[in-house]
Order: C-alpha cells, then sequence, then structure tokens
C-alpha cells in the first residue's frame, strides 16, 4: 500500500468531514447518501468490529452508538488526531489494511467505509486471504467503497466526470486502485465468502462477504 496515500489524507483531514456533507461539488455524488452508507455498514456489523480508515472517526463514532466494540485502524496522523479528539475512549492506532496491531486477535467483523480502493488488486487479495484468517466463524466483511459493476461502467463515469469539467475527480478515477464487482467477487470467493453487493449511489456499493456459507 502506497506510502503517498498518506500525505494525501493528511492534507485531506482538515475539510474531510466538510467534503462528506457534500459541500465539494465534484465529490457531491460520491458522497451521496453518506449517513446511508455508514448506517447501514452499522446495522450489518456486530460483536468486536476492526475498522480500517477509520479517517475523522465518522463511522467509528456510529459503531460506538450502536454498542460495538471497535479497534480502529488508521494510518494517517492528522486523521487520528481528529478521530481521538472526538472519540477520546476508543483504540485508534497506527496502520493500514496489510499491516496492523491486531494481525492475530479474532473479530467477529471487519468494516470499511471509502478506503479499501487505495489496494491494488493484488493487495486486496492479501488484505481477504488474512481477514479469512483472522474472522471469527461467521464473521464477516461490511465496505462502502467506490467499485464498479463492470469495466464499461468504470470508463463511462471517467468520462461523465471529465465532460463535467470534474478534473481532481476525473484524476482520481484515473488514478487510483477503482476495482469492479466481477474482479472483487473472484477474490472474494477465492477465499471461501459468501458476498452480496448493493448499490447506494453511482459510485459506492455496500460489499458485504460473510465467512463460510449463508
Amino acid at each position: 500500500m502506497s506510502v503517498n496515500f498518506n500525505d494525501l489524507f493528511d492534507q485531506w483531514s482538515a475539510v474531510y468531514d466538510d467534503t462528506v456533507t457534500g459541500n465539494d461539488i465534484e465529490y457531491k455524488e460520491v458522497f451521496k447518501f453518506y449517513n446511508q452508507i455508514l448506517e447501514t455498514i452499522v446495522t450489518r456489523s456486530s460483536g468486536l468490529v476492526l475498522e480500517f480508515g477509520v479517517g475523522t472517526g465518522n463511522l467509528t463514532q456510529k459503531l460506538v452508538e450502536a454498542g460495538l466494540e471497535v479497534l480502529g485502524i488508521e494510518p494517517s496522523k492528522k486523521m487520528r488526531k481528529i478521530a481521538k479528539q472526538k472519540l477520546p475512549n476508543v483504540t485508534i492506532v497506527e496502520g493500514h489494511f496489510l499491516d496492523f496491531p491486531f494481525m492475530k486477535q479474532k473479530v467477529d467483523t471487519i468494516v470499511s467505509s471509502y478506503a479499501f480502493h487505495h489496494l491494488t488488486d493484488q493487495e486486496k487479495e492479501e488484505a481477504i486471504q488474512l481477514y479469512e484468517e483472522i474472522l471469527n466463524e461467521n464473521g464477516k466483511i461490511v465496505f462502502g467503497d467506490t467499485i464498479f459493476k463492470d469495466k464499461q461502467v468504470q470508463e463511462q463515469i471517467y468520462v461523465d466526470a471529465k465532460n463535467k469539467g470534474y478534473d481532481r475527480l476525473a484524476n482520481d478515477l484515473n488514478t487510483e486502485y477503482y476495482t469492479t464487482i466481477p474482479i472483487l467477487d473472484k477474490i472474494l470467493t477465492k477465499y471461501h465468502f459468501t458476498t452480496n453487493y448493493e448499490q447506494i449511489n453511482d459510485f459506492v456499493w455496500i460489499i458485504e462477504a460473510k465467512k463460510g456459507s449463508y
């Protein structure tokens, strides 16, 4: 996982909460129904929750309010600082999807919002293999992230962004590691997950993957 993203996260930390509320026109559709996305992740989580990409703690706060115990992982120092100010009693530590302090601890749910796309497809597979090992029996992964139905849809979303003059969004779509459902589903099923996908907006899907069979 590229450390270059840490600089991006540090820079974004001061305005992240403003962005997710829809005040950045280029990313308004990306964060459409933001609260619904977070709440859906929460309702599908249970037990001890391991959260990757805590950011400023928005999902973390909702998980805690739902009575769940959360272990938070966040690579950005500035993001962690904001999250800890919001949630001083929650364990939030430095790490990322592939390297974190709780690598041998069994958990019930692994969650993330708007972060898994920072891994290449190869890194995504490494992460899924690791999560299969640390999840308890019948544990699950619940991610809310930008992913596309197929390559054709992905290309059209990029073209639409360019046509609207959304250069920052278009650059993100062209340079970050967004994947498609067929690619991700192949990885998840390889490691014995049963999957379900629910589209929330033009960019974001809820990815729910249960260990073993339903």
